[in-house]
């Protein structure tokens, strides 16, 4: 096989005999819709979606002085996080840019789970093995060793009660416990990117397919679908989440993405990027960057990353990412702003879609919270 082909994760021929439109996504072949992405972005609101998100990278970090490792290398507060739960974290560069956000999971005392997204996995593995120097810790590429199926929206609870005897309900957002799904070894985490309560199992590849059957029978009564990366972007678009390429990257610091809270300056002990991003952090109190916040359209016009936002004739910011917002029913997206027009409902703001200046409004992120 050349390296140019895309990876395939496990559930590859399921996806194929279910009809899954497939686009190449980070290196790896993935399913972008299996029908109507609308009616896949519906379902996981309104009732569940199955995803299959194996192309996550996951990296395993281990030993005496994991805990001290990741709290230098990870901008977060690592060492303050309990066995069985997870936190949301970035890995900076030594002058704050993001390489990356993260979710850490610490599965034991002394192991934890760090997941990168796809596109950025070898660049979290690289810097984590480069900042490993001098700590008794050990980081391992466990990309291979994982395949990742996440269960979301308000069934899922249901769904996944009736495939195992795990203590969801004492279950937390933001937690992971070991467990048997169905059958099935796995490490279940409430944790998601659509806004909704759901579950992310984490299994190994050869019980991919079996768990994947499993929780679509489970799901049969109450309307549980596949559902492709196209409607997975547009629940992370209408929960405000930032999607790292688009939201997040090397020229922003997390303050820049108005972010800041994931810095953790009170942990002990120096961390990478310390020092830019107290400067980051002081320059955003006095001077404040450009401001992400949400737009919503008047027209039926659609933004696209890239797109300006103008203001009085001026460019006063630019869209990251845009799409049509099955829930509210118009045109959405997230962009950075001036800090004088971030305001919600600051008059006269438009986005320059292809030379026509279309009204929007300004409105706080996020587009979507769902009712507890």
């Amino acid at each position: 096989m050349s390296s140019s082909e895309p990876r395939r994760t496990a559930l590859d021929a399921l996806h194929r005999s279910l009809g899954a439109t497939m686009t190449d996504f980070a290196g790896w072949d993935m399913p972008l819709r299996y029908g109507s992405e609308r009616d896949e972005h519906n379902a996981v609101r309104t009732r569940a979606g199955l995803f299959d998100l194996s192309h996550m990278g996951e990296i395993t970090v281990t030993g005496a002085q994991a805990a001290a490792f990741l709290n230098h290398a990870l901008v977060g507060n690592i060492a303050s996080v309990g066995v069985g739960r997870a936190r949301y974290t970035m890995i900076c560069r030594a002058d704050g840019g993001i390489l990356d956000d993260l979710i850490v999971y610490r599965l034991e005392e002394t192991e934890y789970m760090v997941v990168a997204n796809a596109s950025n996995a070898q660049v979290v593995l690289d810097a984590l093995t480069e900042r490993v120097a001098g700590f008794d810790a050990e980081v391992r590429d466990d990309r291979d060793a994982y395949a990742l199926i996440a269960v979301q929206g308000p069934e899922s609870p249901g769904i996944l009660k009736s495939l195992t005897d795990a203590d969801l309900d004492g279950l937390k957002y933001y937690a992971g416990l070991p467990g048997t799904v169905a059958g099935v070894p796995s490490l279940i985490a409430r944790t998601g990117y659509t806004g909704e309560d759901g579950f992310e199992l984490f299994v190994k590849p050869e019980h991919a397919v079996e768990l994947w059957q499993a929780l679509t029978e489970a799901g049969q009564g109450v309307g549980l679908v596949p559902c492709g990366l196209s409607c997975r972007d547009t629940l992370r678009l209408e929960a405000g989440m930032p999607l790292y390429g688009n939201e997040l990257s090397t020229s922003l610091t997390p303050f820049d993405a108005g972010l800041g809270r994931v810095v953790k300056f009170e942990k002990e002990g120096d961390f990478v990027g310390r020092e830019a991003l107290q400067a980051a952090a002081a320059k955003a109190e006095t001077d404040p960057p450009r401001v992400l916040v949400g737009l919503i359209a008047e027209g039926r016009r659609v933004p696209r990353s890239g797109y300006p936002v103008v203001a009085g004739g001026e460019v006063i910011g630019e869209v990251t990412s845009g799409a049509p917002s099955p829930t509210l029913g118009k045109p959405i997206a997230m962009a950075y702003v001036d800090a004088a027009h971030a305001a919600p409902g600051t008059p006269g703001v438009g986005v320059d879609i292809r030379g026509s200046h279309e009204p929007y409004e300004v409105v706080a992120l996020p587009f979507y919270k769902r009712q507890k």
